[in-house]
């Protein structure tokens, strides 16, 4: 989601990374079980809604929020990686505009990653925070079948699906690529390449069952990382890169249904995934891989998710198969 930045000189392990290492995202994945109704779910304050199967008209959202611009009301979304960073900011964001959304993540560890990945609490506080209009759910974004009871419950809540956003996401490395446990490599692969496939397969489906004319979103986060080479990161460079590719082709797929699929590539963006990577480079804080950035700062998790809720609206009708740099001109 964001780039590790390192400092421009050594590739050394344990010091300085080339320029541009930002990365950072929401909270890792989701947990496979408890997607279905009734288990490992609660909702925002106040509760949701409990919509039934094909109430809800497609691109209509009931308490659309004051301010909200014409044109195709906000509707329903799914997020993965929910629970911190750019995905809880993303929820956050959304329900502003009036969505109703499916809050997903993985809410336990993973044994093959040595930092702690988002619980249960942080995903109920963001929830909570949001307001009503918000189930949480834990769901394993490596897991299709816990993913597709996810995007099952939310057209059993609110009738269909307008929108998903992949933003779970994890890194590991600190080494050169073939010095990488393969555990670590296949965790990072899975969940953040893999993630947002298995997302598509069973998210995309939801999004053709909406009558025409359609107005669905499929949104991903990749990395300023999709473009540069970060030593000691090979396996999350790769991954990054395979999301920018699979959207630009997922957009030619969906050619004349209605539905849309665009990327956005953060910058060092100041969330967990960045404080690893600076422990991964040895660097005193996630707060130096501000230097590399033209504005001269973090990115803060809202500033990215604001270009995700504006690629979920109707303002976004004309793009499709973007990957939009969000990264204080990192990319420069």
């Amino acid at each position: 989601m964001t780039e590790p930045g390192g400092s421009r000189g050594g590739a050394s392990r344990g010091s300085g990374v080339s320029r541009g290492s930002g990365v950072s995202r929401g909270s890792g994945v989701s947990r496979g079980s408890g997607a279905s109704r009734g288990s490992g779910v609660s909702r925002g304050s106040g509760g949701s809604g409990t919509g039934t199967p094909g109430g809800v008209t497609p691109g209509v959202a009931p308490g659309v929020a004051p301010g909200v611009a014409p044109g195709v009301a906000p509707g329903v979304a799914l997020v993965t990686g929910a629970a911190r960073g750019i995905g809880a900011a993303t929820v956050a964001a959304l329900t502003a505009d009036g969505w109703r959304v499916l809050a997903v993540d993985r809410c336990v560890g993973d044994p093959a990653l040595p930092y702690p990945l988002g619980t249960r609490a942080e995903l109920d506080r963001v929830a909570a925070g949001a307001g009503p209009g918000v189930i949480a759910v834990e769901a394993d974004t490596r897991d299709p079948d816990a993913l597709a009871a996810a995007v099952v419950r939310a057209e059993h809540e609110w009738g269909g699906l307008d929108a998903a956003v992949a933003v779970a996401g994890v890194i590991a490395g600190g080494a050169p690529a073939w010095e990488v446990p393969a555990e670590q490599e296949r965790a990072v692969l899975d969940v953040d390449l893999g993630g947002v496939l298995n997302l598509a397969r069973v998210a995309v489906p939801a999004l053709l069952r909406r009558p025409e004319p359609r107005h669905g979103r499929f949104l991903a986060v990749a990395s300023a990382a999709a473009t540069r080479g970060l030593p000691m990161l090979a396996a999350y460079c790769a991954a990054k890169a395979g999301v920018a590719g699979f959207v630009r082709a997922l957009a030619v797929e969906l050619r004349g249904t209605g539905i849309t699929a665009n990327a956005v590539s953060p910058g060092s963006t100041a969330t967990p995934i960045l404080d690893e990577s600076a422990r991964l480079y040895g660097l005193p804080s996630a707060a130096s891989f501000a230097a590399q950035q033209p504005l001269d700062r973090l990115l803060e998790p809202r500033e990215v998710a604001a270009v995700l809720a504006f690629l979920a609206g109707d303002g976004a009708s004309g793009m499709t198969g973007s990957v939009v740099p969000v990264d204080g001109g990192l990319a420069l």
